[in-house]
C-alpha cells in the first residue's frame, strides 16, 4: 500500500509542476516578459513553482512540499474552471487572471486548516453499554503520537496534563509512541511525562510498526528494548501477546504488532483468549486495525487501534479500506457483540497536515447497564 502512496504522491508532483508552471505563465507579467515565445513563457512559469517546492521543501520537508503542490494543482483546475463557466455566462473573459489568485488564496487557507487538525489535539469521547459487571471505567486512549514530529517530548507533557484533566481509570497507548527519527531525548522525557499520570489501574502500552525502529538501534540511538526500559522505569506496563486483570471485572490484553506476523511471533486472537473468563469485559489493544473477523469471533468486547491516522488527507482517507489493508479508518463500529475504535492519532508522521481528519486522544466511558 505504501508503494502505491508514495508512486501516486511523485506522480501527482510531476503533473502538479507541469501544470502549474504552465498556469502561472498565464500571469500577465510573464507573458509580457515572454511575448510570443511559448517556451520561455513555460521557463518563466516555472520558476514561482520551483520556489513554492523550496521554501514549503526546506520548512516542511520534500513530501509535505508534493502535498502542496498537488492540493494547488487541484485547487487551480477547479477555480479555472469555475471561472470559464463564468466567462462563458458573462460573454466577456476577466481582465485579470482571477482564477490563479483564488486557487493560490484557497490553497493556503485549505491547508493551514490542515496544519491545525494536525497539531491541535481534540478530546473525542464514547459511551459503550454493557451486560457484564463492569460498574462504570474511564478509559482513555492515544496513539501514534511518533514523538518529535508535532511536539517534542518535552511537548508531550502538556497533552498528558489533559489526559489527567479527564480523570481516567486507566490510559493505554496503542501503538507508534515513537518513530524511527524520534530522539533519545524525546523518548526519554515522553516516557517521563507519562509517568506523571495518577490513574486507578494504570498506565498500558502496545507496540506498533514504529516503535522498535525500522532501521536498528544504531540509526536513532536506542532500541526496542531500551524503549521498554524507559516505559517500565514510568510505571508504564507493555503488554506483548499478553494479559492482564484491572480490578475483578475486566481483562486488558496487549497484542504484538501485525508486522511480528512474518517473523511468527505473534499470537492469534483465539490463542490469547483460551482460559479467560467469557463473563468478563475483555479490551484488546492491536495497534492496526486488520483482524475484525478473528477479534468477533473471540466474542472480546472492545478492540483499540490506531496506525491510519484516521486517512490522513481528503478524499483519500478511506485507501487502506479500499485495498483491504485495514478493516476499518476511523472511528467506532460494531460487529456482533464486539465494538471496535480507531483513533486519528494524536500526532503525525510525515505529512504534516490532516484535511481528511482531526488529531486526538479518545475518552471511553464503559457502563454497566442498568
Amino acid at each position: 500500500m505504501w508503494t502505491l502512496i508514495f508512486g501516486g504522491i511523485v506522480f501527482g508532483t510531476v503533473l502538479s509542476i507541469v501544470y502549474l508552471a504552465s498556469r502561472f505563465a498565464r500571469f500577465k507579467v510573464i507573458r509580457k516578459k515572454a511575448k510570443e515565445r511559448k517556451g520561455i513563457r513555460f521557463l518563466l512559469g516555472l520558476v514561482p513553482v520551483v520556489l513554492i517546492l523550496l521554501v514549503v521543501g526546506l520548512a516542511l520537508g520534500a513530501i509535505n512540499a508534493m502535498v502542496t503542490m498537488m492540493h494547488l494543482m487541484v485547487f487551480w483546475l477547479l477555480c479555472d474552471g469555475v471561472s470559464r463557466l463564468v466567462e462563458k455566462k458573462r460573454h466577456t473573459e476577466f481582465s485579470r487572471y482571477y482564477a490563479g489568485i483564488a486557487a493560490m488564496g484557497i490553497t493556503v487557507v485549505y491547508l493551514a486548516c490542515g496544519w491545525v487538525m494536525a497539531h491541535h489535539v481534540w478530546h473525542t469521547g464514547y459511551t459503550l453499554a454493557t451486560d457484564k459487571n463492569v460498574g462504570s471505567l474511564r478509559l482513555i486512549q492515544f496513539a501514534d503520537s511518533h514523538v518529535g514530529t508535532t511536539f517534542s517530548g518535552e511537548g508531550f507533557a502538556a497533552h498528558v496534563q489533559a489526559m489527567q484533566a479527564e480523570h481516567p481509570d486507566v490510559v493505554v497507548v496503542t501503538g507508534d509512541y515513537v518513530d524511527d527519527d524520534t530522539s533519545k531525548e524525546d523518548m526519554i522525557a515522553a516516557c517521563r511525562a507519562l509517568g506523571t499520570l495518577k490513574t486507578t489501574y494504570g498506565v498500558y502500552y502496545a507496540f506498533g510498526n514504529h516503535d522498535k525502529g525500522y532501521y536498528g538501534s544504531e540509526f536513532r540511538g536506542y532500541s526496542g528494548d531500551d524503549l521498554i526500559a524507559e516505559l517500565e522505569k514510568n510505571n508504564v506496563t507493555v503488554l506483548q501477546d499478553e494479559t492482564v486483570l484491572l480490578g475483578e471485572q475486566v481483562y486488558l490484553i496487549g497484542r504484538q504488532d501485525r508486522s511480528e506476523e512474518r517473523a511468527g511471533d505473534r499470537a492469534s486472537m483465539k490463542e490469547l483468549v483460551s482460559g479467560l473468563d467469557p463473563q468478563k469485559y475483555t479490551i484488546v489493544l492491536d495497534h492496526q486495525p486488520h483482524d475484525y473477523e478473528a477479534q468477533e469471533e473471540a466474542g472480546v468486547d472492545l478492540v483499540l487501534s490506531g496506525h491510519t491516522h484516521g486517512g490522513q488527507l481528503f478524499p483519500v482517507n478511506y485507501v487502506g479500506e479500499w485495498t483491504g489493508e485495514n478493516d476499518k479508518t476511523y472511528g467506532l463500529e460494531k460487529r456482533g457483540n464486539t465494538n471496535f475504535i480507531v483513533t486519528s492519532g494524536i500526532a503525525d508522521w510525515a505529512i504534516r497536515f490532516k484535511t481528511g481528519c482531526k488529531s486526538e486522544f479518545v475518552i471511553v466511558d464503559i457502563q454497566q447497564k442498568d
